[in-house]
């Protein structure tokens, strides 16, 4: 699908609450904090509950942190403003890769997406549609989500509750990486060396590791059915470069889904330059589109 441009106009009321709110997200108290959704190993995987106000019975988007699967905190949320637009959101926790190796990450994922399912009345939002955004390592991780519904081999058994789905039916990834096998390639400094990021998460550098590699990769997972995808990634991005994003773009072509890749001019890795009022909109209608009736 074509790159688009940023959309010229937004919604008036989200317009002015957006005059109002900082770009802090962090400051943004939950309506619940720190809901356990399961234990594993002794560690109690949390998350924090957004719930915007006078709004029964709101669609629900997860979010997912960055921080290259070893560090970053549920706390730190990059999308409560949803709620200015009539969605519930949940930030979620998940075991770092120097607590368990790649697929544990996808598996406390789909722990949280099944607990909000199975608890959605207690707290008055709609999960019968979900969606789910997430940043860098989140980002891939919102990926996988979106990329593996009712594949038994990224469900796990994390906290139970297997009588509900954890399909999603969006998915907004900001700068999340798709492709180790391309990354090996153009960046190994994040893929090979003893510390880098990828190789903690998979267990071993990729070059030796490519079967690992492949199943960690959102992009090889892509097949019909999946939900469908909105990108916001910098150009001048030197983290996770660019054709990550475009390589997940071309494979959701291919398969003939719903993709749109939005290329933020002189965007670096993370920063406000990703949550212009513009592109805050763009997001909301995506959910919108897909999770309202």
């Amino acid at each position: 699908m074509r790159h688009l441009p940023l959309l010229k106009f937004f919604s008036i009321p989200a317009a002015i609450a957006l005059l109002f709110t900082s770009t802090s997200f962090q400051a943004a108290e939950p309506t619940k904090a720190d809901i356990v959704v399961a234990t594993v190993d002794g560690h109690e995987l949390k998350l924090d509950l957004y719930l915007p106000k006078d709004v029964k019975n709101p669609p629900l988007v997860v979010f997912i942190h960055g921080g290259s699967w070893r560090a970053n905190s549920y706390k730190k949320c990059s999308t409560p403003w949803l709620t200015d637009y009539g969605f519930a959101v949940a930030s979620i926790s998940y075991r770092f890769s120097q607590m368990a190796v790649f697929p544990a990450q996808i598996h406390d994922c789909k722990a949280a997406v099944r607990w909000l399912r199975a608890h959605a009345g207690e707290f008055g939002y709609d999960a019968t549609k979900i969606g789910v955004a997430g940043s860098s390592a989140g980002g891939h991780l919102a990926l996988m989500l979106g990329t593996t519904g009712g594949v038994a081999e990224y469900e796990g058994t994390v906290g139970g509750n297997l009588d509900q789905s954890s399909a999603v039916q969006a998915v907004v990834d900001y700068y999340g990486p798709t492709d180790f096998i391309l990354r090996s390639q153009n960046q190994p400094a994040k893929t090979e060396n003893e510390d880098s990021p990828v190789r903690q998460l998979i267990g071993g550098p990729v070059k030796e590791n490519q079967e690992r590699a492949r199943f960690a990769s959102p992009v090889f997972q892509v097949g019909k059915g999946d939900a469908p995808l909105l990108i916001i990634h910098g150009d001048k991005d030197t983290t996770v470069y660019l054709d990550q994003s475009q390589r997940i773009e071309k494979a959701y072509q291919e398969a003939s889904l719903e993709v749109a890749l939005q290329v933020v001019p002189g965007g670096k890795h993370g920063g406000d330059a990703h949550f212009t009022p513009e592109l805050r909109e763009k997001v909301a209608q995506f959910f919108k589109k897909h999770l309202t009736p």
